[in-house]
């Protein structure tokens, strides 16, 4: 079995309460076989990598994302938009995505979140149209080699039944779980240290039916599938669950099985206290997305709360169209800043989130959100996901005092090396798998054909 040797970090960050100075870790077969200090690991290996000036983490998780977005950033009509203004001014243009389309905007998604430090990355596409599938985004997401967990998500309440979406880009509630159950016997693997896993994604209150949301749990559970959906993003959807069913959304979700350690809730902005307690009763988790809350004026995620009662808490970058962005490192770094606004006399009560924390969301919490124990910390018997950030960049000069905090607390940066079950994904800042200036031009080319 091939081994790596990382030696000679600045500080290493284990995730699980250790920072050691001077360290390194040895890989055996793509798997942590020791992490230690320098003087203290094996003195040869395979490939040996001299990590001097550098912080280095786990590869960080990221829990909610729409990678087909990214062709449709910054669209006129929709930058000032709420969420519900925003989604009508772009549904018709998504709707004219070809599988091309997908195709191209999973890699270039994938590569922009690579180079921010990202090594497994969900995401959640919920309408296909044109013959677009999730083997479109499968075969997108292979050249960038970071680990993919793909959803087989799905719409199915159109204009013409009382739901938001178009009835173009709606499917029949058959014949989306029929898909379902054949995209997890074609992609999923169960087993630990798997690259490819599938989780099933019915989209939101205002765009499935609850039969389809009660079909599709039943179903994961039977094929041993994770389940995530949008949930109380903002105050037009829970007026619009209070309308229609009588219930805030996620007492409205739990009453049809969206409850557990399997399931995940993209945003959670608006949620009780009483809601909050059942949510870490069941160990139900939340993909925490605040740049996209801030740009459609969403609101602010009872993130201390979470915290405090033991909600199990993730990361999303949300669609690059929400966001216009898909730079995990950037998106921690703002989970810290607003919980701190949060926390401002006459907005919210808690506690200060710290630096350590918010890298904790980026990394173990994602990882626990999307049910892998194998990742999110650096030690033996995990998978070599391994990110390593260089310190003589200009945004860190003078912040040697606590090169951890600096990493998230100091201007955002790319990483400049990055491992994927000890394969390199980053290499001296550059993408291994993915030509980047050729797989831009592409993607702009096909930006360009569909908002035309």
């Amino acid at each position: 079995m091939s081994t790596l040797l990382l030696r000679h970090a600045e500080v290493l960050v284990t995730m699980d309460g250790a920072e050691i100075h001077d360290g390194g870790l040895f890989v055996r077969g793509g798997w942590i076989a020791q992490v230690g200090r320098s003087d203290e690991l094996p003195a040869d290996a395979d490939e040996v990598v001299d990590l001097r000036r550098h912080v280095v983490l786990p590869g960080m998780v990221n829990t909610h994302h729409h990678c087909y977005q990214a062709l449709t950033r910054v669209v006129p009509g929709a930058q000032e938009a709420g969420l519900f203004d925003w989604l009508t001014t772009l549904y018709p243009v998504w709707a004219r995505m070809t599988p091309e389309h997908v195709r191209v905007a999973t890699t270039l998604a994938l590569a922009e979140l690579a180079l921010s430090g990202c090594t497994t990355a969900f995401d959640h596409q919920y309408l296909w149209p044109n013959g677009s599938s999730v083997d479109d985004q499968v075969a997108g997401a292979e050249p960038v080699g970071i680990r993919f967990h793909v959803s087989r998500g799905s719409m199915s309440l159109g204009e013409s039944d009382g739901g938001l979406p178009p009835d173009s880009v709606v499917e029949a509630e058959d014949a989306i779980l029929e898909d379902c159950a054949a995209v997890v016997a074609a992609h999923h693997d169960p087993s630990p240290g798997a690259m490819l896993r599938v989780v099933l994604a019915p989209c939101s209150p205002f765009s499935v039916t609850g039969d389809l949301m009660t079909r599709s749990a039943e179903l994961a559970r039977e094929l041993g599938v994770g389940l995530h959906t949008h949930l109380a993003e903002t105050a037009d959807e829970e007026q619009f669950c209070l309308d229609r069913f009588g219930a805030r959304p996620v007492g409205y979700v739990r009453d049809l099985g969206w409850e557990g350690p399997d399931v995940w809730y993209a945003h959670a902005v608006h949620v009780a206290p009483d809601e909050i307690a059942a949510m870490a009763a069941t160990q139900t988790g939340v993909a925490h997305c605040p740049t996209s809350n801030m740009r459609l004026a969403s609101g602010i995620a009872p993130v201390a709360a979470y915290r405090r009662a033991g909600v199990p808490v993730g990361l999303g970058v949300d669609g690059s169209a929400s966001n216009d962005s898909s730079h995990l490192l950037a998106e921690a770094r703002q989970a810290l800043l607003l919980a701190r606004l949060a926390v401002a006399p006459g907005i919210g009560e808690g506690a200060l989130l710290g630096a350590r924390e918010a890298l904790t969301f980026a990394t173990a919490g994602g990882a626990t959100v999307l049910g892998r124990d194998d990742l999110g910390v650096l030690a033996p018997g995990m998978a070599a996901d391994v990110i390593a950030i260089d310190l003589d960049a200009v945004g860190f000069a003078g912040a040697g005092h606590d090169p951890v905090a600096a990493v998230l607390m100091c201007a955002p940066t790319e990483v400049a090396h990055s491992w994927v079950g000890g394969r390199r994904v980053v290499d001296d800042g550059r993408l291994v798998g993915v030509d980047v200036p050729a797989l831009v031009a592409e993607h702009n080319r096909l930006a360009t054909d569909l908002l035309r």
